[in-house]
């Protein structure tokens, strides 16, 4: 019999996600923990951690049965950031780990993302082989060959711990407002913090099952700018929901991305020689300034398709160990085997301290070409390949700007949106190509559900 998530492939670009209880159902976690348990073989162990949704429990109970059912012993870890999963996972203790998060999506979507037993998710052809398997009932163990399922209650001390240990920094008496986005870092960031050194004030703390990324947290700066810029803090720093994504804003209050974080970093990391090849990973959505910062200073920039599993992919081709994305994702293989927001944190944190600069001087290390994002809703992204009329704009652009301006356009590997970037030497350009792009993609691939609204990928 063939179900209804078998008619299409389930995994995107950051595991599988949908809106939960409606596309990510109970029903899909059980077959999803069956078909992972059956690719690790019983008596594995898998670790599963989870942010603050409130379908989190209802997913985790479903994706730990699925696995138990077919003899995996399972750790329950609770809330925890995605990156101390699979940075525990990485440690040798468990042949795979699960996180069930939507990441920085809006609060009724979730999501099952895998990682493998070096703590970094699963390449393609592994996440193939699992869709391949999800309709194998095969055999039950029974009695004592059923797989335990057990709370670790230690998981989070164990993640902070290891950073704490990691970075030798001494915080003490820096003012730093701290968003958490209402997810996973609400307990581990002000706790590593705080053993630091630091006395972080705290926005986005206190998660109650449904504020998950609202209003807060790397999506939404503008109130941890205001209370930054209005207040007495050297900076701010914000989270996404699981903790794996961390952008900052200076004193003024002024939004520094992750291409920013990952120039000052990648200045730091080479001063350490600790940058092989002076080489930083990114993806076709960086910005041009980044670029061309790093070319001024000789360090080569190579680019790969957007999401942290291609810069990961690009990394261990090239043993490189940093790259990063725009979102702020940023992986440094020194301190993890994954994007991890605090670790990032710390990091910044540790180059401001080594070079005595203030955020917005550092920086300044780059100067951002003018850059729209747009998120397009529509309803058939699959078919943007054969949007010609899309497809034909870009040239215009190209033709007109040359090597002055740039255009992505490209389909959401996490939600059912087209994503159109422009970059161009003056900011109005880059409003009227993206918003002409945009209007055109609507009308070649259906009429948007929600409009068309400016966002962070």
């Amino acid at each position: 019999m063939t179900s209804a998530w078998t008619a299409r492939a389930l995994f995107g670009t950051d595991g599988v996600r949908g809106v939960a209880n409606r596309d990510l159902t109970p029903e899909l976690a059980l077959a999803l923990g069956r078909a992972l348990g059956r690719r690790l073989g019983a008596g594995s162990g898998v670790l599963i951690g989870r942010d603050t949704r409130r379908s989190g429990p209802m997913l985790e109970a479903a994706l730990a049965s699925g696995l138990s059912s077919v003899g995996v012993h399972v750790a329950l870890g609770g809330v925890l950031p995605t990156p101390a999963v699979a940075e525990l996972v990485a440690g040798g203790d468990f042949a795979a780990g699960a996180v069930i998060s939507a990441s920085h999506n809006p609060f009724p979507d979730n999501g099952i993302k895998v990682f493998g037993p070096d703590g970094r998710k699963l390449p393609d052809a592994e996440e193939a082989a699992i869709e391949a398997v999800i309709d194998d009932d095969g055999p039950r163990p029974e009695g004592g060959e059923v797989g335990p399922v057990e709370a670790w209650d230690q998981a989070a001390a164990r993640y902070t711990e290891a950073l704490v240990d990691r970075f030798a920094l001494d915080l003490s008496g820096l003012r730093i407002a701290v968003d958490c986005a209402n997810g996973a870092t609400a307990r581990t960031a002000p706790d590593v913090l705080g053993r630091l050194g630091a006395t972080p004030s705290l926005l986005g703390a206190e998660p109650d099952g449904v504020n998950i990324n609202d209003g807060c947290g790397s999506t939404d700066l503008a109130a941890l700018a205001a209370m930054v810029g209005e207040g007495d803090h050297d900076l701010g720093i914000a989270f996404d929901g699981d903790g794996d994504r961390a952008l900052a804003v200076d004193a003024a209050g002024e939004v520094v991305d992750g291409d920013q974080i990952l120039a000052v970093i990648a200045l730091w990391a080479r001063e350490r020689g600790r940058l092989p090849g002076d080489a930083v990973v990114t993806t076709t959505m960086t910005n041009l300034g980044f670029r061309r910062a790093m070319a001024e200073r000789g360090i080569e920039v190579r680019w790969t398709d957007v999401g942290d599993r291609y810069v990961i992919e690009e990394m261990q081709r090239g043993g490189y160990l940093l790259g990063g994305e725009q979102s702020g994702h940023i992986i440094n293989l020194d301190y993890g085997p994954t994007g991890d927001g605090l670790s990032c944190a710390l990091q910044l944190l540790s180059a401001l301290h080594g070079s005595g600069e203030s955020l917005a001087e550092a920086a300044a290390v780059m100067s951002r070409l003018p850059q729209r994002l747009l998120s397009v809703q529509v309803e058939r992204k699959g078919d943007l390949g054969r949007a010609h009329g899309v497809w034909e704009q870009v040239r215009r652009f190209e033709a007109q700007m040359g090597e002055e301006g740039r255009v992505v356009v490209r389909a959401s590997g996490t939600e059912p949106l087209v994503r159109v970037m422009v970059e161009a030497p003056k900011a109005e350009d880059c409003e009227r190509w993206c918003a002409l792009i945009a209007e055109v993609a609507v009308g070649e691939l259906g009429p948007p559900r929600g409009g068309v609204a400016q966002a962070r990928e």
